[in-house]
């Protein structure tokens, strides 16, 4: 068998999304030579923009809110522009008995008790997310007893009002962390807040969900990458790494690359697909199991038009009693037609993946009618976006802790293992699982070697 290409760099990324792609381009600036090793045919990980029966679809990651330093002054420096998501007319809300109540503002139209508890949730949570530090979310006060109990469980002991619980858990548990909201804890619950800025952030989808990029967020990682030139290597999955004091040896596919440094710019998930010689240290072998995906399909939904602002609707709906706990227009910048994307969730996901392909579309189609009425159910394009089947990420949006992992493990998160060191979405503070807590993590990782390599 003929032996693998070897080069030699500086620094080995594994990795080309946006924390891979802005790593080494943070480390090209300073002075070091790189190589990033994609196992897929495309860079650009979990923010993927591609067209699909004539329309253009974004895959994956695509909204830009206003706290996102870091994504911000790169889009404004690759020079791409922004466009707001359309938001005029009324929202949707579903309560439990079916009732389709159309709302403006952010609390949801629900009876006022329930209203009442909402308030006090959220006021409660805003107090607690302003003692976090989403960089170090473990030394908030009473970080171990509130990473004990499930956020599911702390929203109970706060209200004995169901609607309340359910629609606040919605925020944490469908909309972000897509796992059901008693499998992770309070404290996770509150990072995912104080990434945010406050939870009160989470809740106001003109904040989160504020502006996308014209042509697609994918341009941003293709942009990256493009200024990387020939030292970006496609379908080249790293199957080994070789490690010690003196550096690092990846072998993917088709290149084997010897390296001071490496950089692990992939989903925590991914480590294990790895084999590292020697193994990794007990305490990081212990931290990965403790971390996961979440699970959502992301449903595009094209129509010959965009119908629903005729009747006044700004294409903003939620529920946590539908299928699609969520909805919004999602029509690209200068489109004629119209898009809605909705998204299933957790055991909802779980569920209608045992249905064949025409059933589930039909599933879920029927619960974006709930909101939008019937035209809802005939669009021209229909595709579902399903991270939790592709090899290379295997869940979406990111990885979060199981109950207790977060005050035992997340100190030691982005810790250097010798020469390797770990930048991603996931293990982000500010920003994190989106795309600018990638690249706040791909310019850390970056520093910190480029910091080494001058010692």
């Amino acid at each position: 068998m003929a032996e693998h290409p070897l080069i030699t760099r500086d620094v080995v990324v594994i990795g080309a999304g946006a924390a891979g792609t802005t790593a080494a381009g943070e480390l090209k600036k300073a002075g070091l030579s790189v190589a990033v090793l994609e196992a897929r045919d495309r860079v650009g990980g979990r923010v993927w923009t591609d067209t699909v029966d004539g329309a253009v679809l974004e895959i994956g990651g695509q909204w830009v809110s206003p706290d996102q330093d870091a994504l911000i002054e790169t889009i404004d420096e690759l020079g791409l522009q922004t466009f707001s998501r359309y938001r005029e007319g009324d929202s949707v809300y579903i309560g439990p008995d079916g009732t389709r109540t159309r709302f403006t503002g952010e609390i949801f139209p629900v009876p006022p008790a329930t209203e009442q508890a909402m308030v006090e949730l959220i006021d409660k949570l805003d107090a607690l997310v302003a003692q976090v530090d989403p960089d170090r979310p473990w030394a908030t006060p009473d970080a171990d007893a509130l990473d004990a109990v499930s956020f599911e469980s702390w929203l109970r002991s706060q209200t004995d009002d169901q609607e309340a619980v359910d629609n606040i858990a919605l925020f944490i548990a469908g909309a972000m962390l897509t796992k059901p909201a008693h499998a992770f804890s309070a404290l996770q619950a509150l990072l995912m807040a104080a990434s945010a800025g406050s939870f009160s952030h989470l809740v106001d989808a003109d904040f989160i969900l504020d502006k996308r990029v014209v042509g697609g967020l994918q341009q941003v990682p293709i942009l990256l990458a493009e200024r990387l030139g020939e030292d970006v290597f496609l379908n080249q999955p790293v199957r080994f790494l070789d490690w010690d004091a003196d550096g690092v040896t990846a072998r993917a596919d088709g290149i084997t690359v010897r390296a001071r440094y490496a950089i692990l710019a992939h989903a925590p998930v991914l480590y294990e697909r790895i084999s590292f010689t020697p193994p990794l240290p007990r305490l990081q072998q212990q931290l990965h199991q403790h971390l996961s995906m979440g699970f959502v399909i992301k449903v595009h939904a094209v129509y010959d038009r965009p119908f629903w602002r005729e009747q006044g609707l700004s294409g903003t709906a939620f529920s946590p009693y539908e299928l699609s706990h969520e909805a919004y227009d999602n029509t690209n910048h200068g489109d004629e037609r119209g898009t809605l994307v909705g998204f299933v969730s957790d055991r909802h996901a779980d569920d209608v993946f045992r249905l064949s392909a025409a059933e589930r579309r039909e599933r879920i189609l029927e619960s974006l009618s709930h909101y939008y009425g019937p035209e809802a159910k005939n669009p021209v394009v229909y595709y579902e976006s399903d991270w939790g089947s592709e090899e290379w990420t295997r869940g979406a949006y990111a990885a979060s802790f199981d109950l207790g992992g977060l005050s035992r493990y997340g100190a030691d998160l982005r810790t250097p293992v010798g020469p390797i060191h770990f930048a991603c979405s996931d293990i982000a503070g500010a920003g994190y699982q989106h795309v600018d807590g990638a690249i706040r993590m791909g310019r850390a990782a970056a520093a910190a070697i480029v910091g080494r390599s001058r010692e």
